[in-house]
């Protein structure tokens, strides 16, 4: 399934619905109509664990192209907002994570050129989140050096503690896509949050694709763009820590629950990495993709 949330129009709340074909189908509505009760969020579904994404999937299926009254509308026709517009906690960010991009860090930033024995991990509040086509902050008094890293971001479905990496993959609720945005210069003493973890520094969406639909997800395109000019372009295939280590490292320690995400880390092609070094700023504007899954746009605008 391709999951979204949604308004159907500007003074509405926002809903949970599935793209089948190009239109939304609202998914509380669709339950109500076929007698079986489904929630209107993303986190309520999401904690129904993986019988209610097959029991949905099935209750799709059941009605393609005969939707009920009032069940679909024109994907055109809404407003598509983050798949979890607040997540419940911060997001995981996995730093360091593809080979080319330690290099590229090493020499221009404040990182080691050795490759990380253990995955990196950091955090981004959930006030950094955003949704498809809004606008990335810059705040030209706290930053001079906006960058830009395109990720595949891992949404779990059911609770992690001190899994194994054979059976990681179990836990998975589904795949979205993620920039993570950096302020370069907000570093402070090695700590990442407050140069990561600045409002609208998560650009998030625009669905989550479901773990059935994709059984490996290290064989993913992704790439991004600055004003149609192509800045990173690689594969989740040369990710140093695949998705599976990622989740057994973490639950080693913190356990991993219902709708928690993890920034599975970005390729070389970053601005600190350039020569010259490149930064965003007003005007720009972003244009991601992670095969499989969608694509994102977001200008940057001053604040």
């Amino acid at each position: 399934m391709r999951l979204i949330t949604y308004r159907p129009d500007v003074c509405a709340a926002a809903r949970l619905g599935a793209i089948v074909d190009g239109v939304v189908v609202d998914l509380a509505r669709l339950g109500e109509a076929a007698g079986y009760p489904l929630p209107s969020s993303m986190l309520e579904f999401i904690d129904l664990g993986p019988q209610g994404v097959r029991s949905t999937s099935a209750l799709l299926d059941k009605h393609h192209a005969s939707w009920p009254v009032g069940v679909s509308v024109p994907l055109q026709n809404v407003t598509v907002l983050a798949p979890i517009p607040r997540p419940r906690k911060n997001i995981f960010g996995i730093g360091l994570n593809y080979v080319e991009h330690v290099a590229e860090s090493s020499r221009t930033l404040d990182t080691s050129k050795d490759l990380p024995k253990e995955p990196v991990i950091f955090s981004k509040p959930p006030t950094t989140v955003i949704g498809p086509g809004e606008a990335v902050e810059h705040n030209r008094d706290i930053t001079q050096q906006l960058d830009w890293e395109v990720e595949l971001a891992v949404i779990i479905g059911t609770r992690a503690k001190g899994v194994s990496e054979a059976d990681a993959l179990q836990y998975v609720f589904g795949y979205s896509v993620m920039i993570d945005i950096s302020a370069r210069d907000c570093r402070r003493a090695g700590q990442w949050i407050y140069s990561k973890g600045q409002d609208t520094f998560a650009p998030f969406g625009p669905c989550i694709v479901t773990a059935d639909e994709i059984p490996d997800p290290h064989t993913l395109n992704l790439s991004l763009t600055v004003n149609g000019v192509t800045k990173q372009s690689s594969n989740t295939r040369h990710m140093l820590f695949k998705v599976p280590t990622l989740i057994a490292d973490i639950s080693k320690g913190i356990a991993l629950e219902p709708g928690d995400i993890i920034a599975t880390g970005t390729p070389e092609g970053v601005g600190a990495g350039r020569n010259p070094q490149e930064w965003l700023w007003p005007g720009d504007v972003l244009f991601a993709q992670v095969e499989g899954i969608g694509e994102l746009r977001h200008p940057v605008v001053a604040v």
